[in-house]
C-alpha cells in the first residue's frame, strides 16, 4: 500500500523569522493571543484580543506557528492624494431614500382552547 496523503495539506504561508503585522482576534487557553496569518494560526504571548503587534515568526508547525513580539504595529500608508486637474469629475451617487420605520406588529392572541370538563359519574354499589 502506498502512503496516505491528504490532499487538503497546504504549506505554511509563513516561515521562521518572517516579521508580520497582526491583529489578535481571540486568547488561548493559556492566556497567548491568537492571531491568522491567510487563515492559519499564529500564537502571540501575552497579548489580548484586539491588539495590533509586530511579530517574528520562531518556530513553525503543520497546522500552526509560534511567535515573539517585536514591537507595535506600523500604521496602515495613507493613500496618495488625487491629482484633481488631470481627472475628470466623479458624479456623485445619490444614496437611496430611507425606508419608512415598519410598524409594530400587534401580538398574536393565543387561541382559545374549547373547554371540557370531566364529569365524572356515581355509580351505585349493591
Amino acid at each position: 500500500m502506498g502512503r496516505f496523503f491528504r490532499s487538503d495539506f497546504r504549506p505554511a504561508p509563513v516561515r521562521e523569522g518572517d516579521v508580520k503585522n497582526v491583529t489578535i482576534e481571540t486568547v488561548g487557553e493559556k492566556g497567548d493571543g491568537i492571531a491568522r496569518v491567510n487563515g492559519f494560526v499564529v500564537f502571540v504571548p501575552g497579548k489580548k484580543e484586539g491588539e495590533t503587534v509586530k511579530i517574528r515568526i520562531t518556530k513553525v508547525l503543520r497546522k500552526v506557528a509560534f511567535s515573539e513580539v517585536v514591537g507595535e504595529a506600523a500604521p496602515a500608508k495613507e493613500a496618495a492624494p488625487a491629482k484633481e486637474a488631470a481627472e475628470e469629475p466623479v458624479a456623485e451617487i445619490e444614496e437611496p431614500a430611507a425606508k419608512p420605520a415598519k410598524e409594530e406588529k400587534k401580538p398574536k392572541k393565543a387561541k382559545k382552547e374549547p373547554k371540557v370538563e370531566i364529569v365524572k359519574e356515581e355509580s351505585e354499589e349493591f
